[in-house]
């Protein structure tokens, strides 16, 4: 099968490499240094709708499968339809679940689907009396589209305030910030849930755990992700019937009632409450770093199975995942991420990987033969093996041998998942 990838990070080069170890050519667009050894990139952006499709349709591609959200938003998935071209990823009505975070939570409400307690402004004095109300700590997230910065949690009135006027008077995030929605702050522990979607049915991948704080103990700023693991052990059979009965089922009865068809990955990101799972947010696609764990341990042929997804023909749900391995990734970022970074800096070290270990290039560049930096969150290191504590093992060994100026990333990506382990033994 040809198969076309559209995207640039590490969630993209985990989708090549899963679809290219089963055999099929893959094309990537832009693609990255990583990337170009297991794909043929080409030279067009993934908002370039138009230069997209002259493509596909040229190569006579048999799938093209989107990365990240933005071209989804945009309607990539309605404009190939038109064309005749097969792809996988919601159309612009259905990726709204992610573009638009208020119209989320409305459906969520809407729906039953279990969700913190909410309230949506766009105006600032608004919602500046709002919070004068209480109580804190609150989580305030841009209801737009903000690359993993548009959410932030405020412990104080002040904190809230300074939020409120970067996001909704200074313009921080441009467009994705004009309106806010603030939610009470759960506490709890994280997880992420994918499911492939052909419309009616679902596949499930390994439930996983990404680590969204910049430092160790989840402190410093959030970030896009520093780093996840696979499978989740805190979502045991009983609570992945309830994530499904309460979120993915009444998620897709409501988008049918609403007339809207989801085809492609749906994404949901939640909060393991004392009184349950609750949704913090969904997207419309694959998570990253979540990607470069789930991937590794996903024995379909991922190519095969989002085909049936965007042809509706997946086959009947198989329950909850099981597999057999453990996958760890360590992000390694630039120094100043997520805040302004240098790019071009030389990376040295182990960059090939292998079985056991795999470097995911996220943010990478080929100049004179060398590998640069060209990113905010450089390289995810993900180590795969029969056991957590081995995987974490061969994750940090991994990143131990690669090097850039500034170069950090987190030291206790699965340690919460160790405890647990831990104490089930």
């Amino acid at each position: 099968m040809k198969v076309f990838v559209i995207g640039s990070g590490g969630r993209e080069h985990a989708l090549v490499h899963s679809i290219a170890r089963k055999g099929h050519e893959v094309f990537c667009a832009p693609g990255n240094a990583g990337i170009a050894r297991l794909a043929e990139c080409v030279d067009i952006d993934p908002l370039d709708i138009a230069g997209l499709m002259s493509f596909a349709r040229r190569q006579k591609v048999d799938l093209t499968v989107v990365g990240p959200e933005a071209p989804l938003i945009a309607g990539l998935a309605d404009e190939f339809e038109k064309k005749g071209l097969t792809v996988f990823g919601p159309k612009a009505a259905a990726a709204r679940l992610e573009g638009d975070k208020a119209f989320a939570k409305m459906l969520m409400r809407s729906f039953g689907i279990p969700t913190a307690p909410f309230a949506v402004f766009e105006d600032f004095e608004q919602a500046l009396g709002f919070l004068k109300s209480g109580p804190f700590p609150v989580a305030i997230k841009a209801s737009g589209l903000a690359a993993g910065k548009g959410v932030t949690v405020a412990g104080s009135l002040a904190e809230a305030e300074a939020v409120l006027t970067a996001f909704m008077r200074e313009g921080k995030l441009g467009e994705a910030g004009a309106k806010v929605v603030i939610e009470q702050f759960l506490t709890g522990e994280e997880a992420s849930v994918i499911a492939l979607c052909d419309g009616k049915r679902l596949q499930f991948m390994a439930p996983a755990q990404d680590h969204k704080r910049l430092l160790d103990n989840d402190e410093g700023p959030n970030t896009g992700g520093m780093g996840a693991y696979a499978p989740l052990p805190l979502i045991t059979p009983e609570v992945f019937e309830r994530i499904v009965s309460q979120v993915f089922e009444p998620l897709l009865k409501g988008l049918e009632k609403e007339g809207i068809e989801y085809r492609g990955a749906i994404y949901a990101g939640l909060m393991l409450t004392p009184e349950g799972p609750k949704v913090l947010e969904f997207n419309c696609r694959f998570g990253d770093p979540e990607a470069q764990v789930i991937l590794p341990i996903f024995d379909d042929d991922l190519a095969e199975v989002c085909l049936k997804c965007a042809q509706g023909s997946l086959d009947e749900a198989k329950g909850m995942p099981r597999p057999e391995r453990w996958a760890l990734c360590v992000v390694a970022a630039a120094a100043g991420y997520p805040g302004s970074y240098e790019k071009g800096l030389p990376i040295s070290g182990e960059l090939e990987g292998g079985e056991s270990t795999i470097v995911f290039h996220a943010g990478t560049r080929l100049v004179d033969d060398r590998f640069v930096t060209s990113g905010g969150r450089v390289l995810g290191v993900t180590g795969i093996a029969g056991n957590l504590a081995l995987a974490r093992e061969r994750a940090y060994y991994g990143i131990g041998l690669i090097h850039f100026p500034g170069m950090h990333y987190r030291r206790d990506i699965g340690q919460r998942g160790l405890r647990y382990l831990e104490k089930e033994q």
